[in-house]
Formats: C-alpha cells, sequence, structure tokens
C-alpha cells in the first residue's frame, strides 16, 4: 500500500475503545468499508474504517446488507489499527448489549421456554430461545427420541425446549427438547 503520511497520523492517533462514526460505502462478502467522519480518504480502498462481518452484529445474519446499508450512518468501537491495510478496524456490535448475556442473566438453567427450530444437524438440531440467542437440541440416551433430527423437527417449528447448560464464555446454549 502507498505511504500516506495523512492517514498513517490518523490512524496512529486512534485509541482502542474510543467511538467512530462515518458513512457505509461499501459492502464486500468479507466486509463493510466506512468513509470515517474524521478521517481523510483512503488511498486504495473505499474508505479508511472497516468492519468485518463478525463485528456487524450479535445476530445472525446472511449478508453484510441485512445489517447496514450503502449510505448508512453507522457508529462502532475502534478495535485495532490495520498496519497491514492502513485501516481503522472498528466494530458496531462491540457498542450493543450482548443478547446472549442478557438470556443468561434472565433464564436460569432448567428453564422451560418455547423456540424456534433454525437449523438440523446430523447430532441434533438448533433453536432460536431470543433474538439472537440460539442453543443445540442433543439426542440424549440410547432410546432418544431424535435418532434422525430431519423427522422429530423441520425448520420453522415451534419446540418447547429445556436449558440445560448455558456457558457465557464461549457463548454456548444446550437445551433439551420438552416432552
Amino acid at each position: 500500500m502507498p505511504e500516506d503520511p495523512e492517514l498513517w497520523a490518523f490512524l496512529r492517533a486512534l485509541r482502542p475503545g474510543e467511538s467512530l462514526s462515518g458513512v457505509v460505502v461499501a459492502i464486500r462478502r468479507f466486509g463493510v468499508f466506512v468513509a470515517l467522519d474524521d478521517g481523510p480518504p483512503h488511498p486504495v480502498y473505499p474508505g479508511v474504517g472497516f468492519i468485518a462481518i463478525p463485528d456487524l452484529s450479535w445476530r445472525r445474519f446472511e449478508s453484510a446488507s441485512e445489517v447496514v446499508g450503502i449510505g448508512q450512518r453507522v457508529t462502532g468501537e475502534f478495535l485495532y489499527f490495520d498496519s497491514w491495510n492502513g485501516e481503522a478496524r472498528i466494530s458496531l456490535r462491540a457498542l450493543e448489549a450482548d443478547p446472549f448475556q442478557q438470556f443468561a442473566d434472565d433464564v436460569p438453567e432448567g428453564a422451560e421456554v418455547a423456540g424456534t427450530v433454525t437449523k438440523i444437524v446430523p447430532f441434533g438440531f438448533f433453536v432460536r430461545v431470543a433474538d439472537g440467542v440460539e442453543g443445540l437440541v442433543r439426542p440424549e440416551g440410547p432410546s432418544a427420541p431424535m435418532e434422525r433430527p430431519r423427522e422429530a423437527v423441520q425448520v420453522g417449528d415451534t419446540v418447547k425446549v429445556a436449558v440445560v447448560q448455558i456457558e457465557r464464555g464461549p457463548r454456548r446454549l444446550l437445551l433439551s427438547q420438552s416432552r
């Protein structure tokens, strides 16, 4: 990348944790470029700010365009200065409450909740129990009712599940299907 003294001075002055605002100028499959309000233009990329896909939202989405749009104003937390690409890496989700942690605060292990089946896998199925929170239902014991998960449930089904285990750090939720 060409040396640009104004860009490098701007990036070096940023501090992790500070809020940066700007306008979304390009959406790619690998992330979103943002023209930062106080930043200089980037000599190569559409914007000097960049948001990687995982930093867009806590919620599941298929495409970045489900979260942001071209021309939309955004504010995110500065994570780090990417010296290879000469851009400010920012996170929108860092400024949002984590719905998983809120669920863990509100719903104790053992509680029964209703949810929607979102995905079926060979070892069970996933259920959305709150906006932005999904857990895995796995077969239990030798006479498990889900020997063939695809025959037990379909994507979109509403099911009752019990919260078996909540792991806050890795954000894992283990569920069992209520009878």
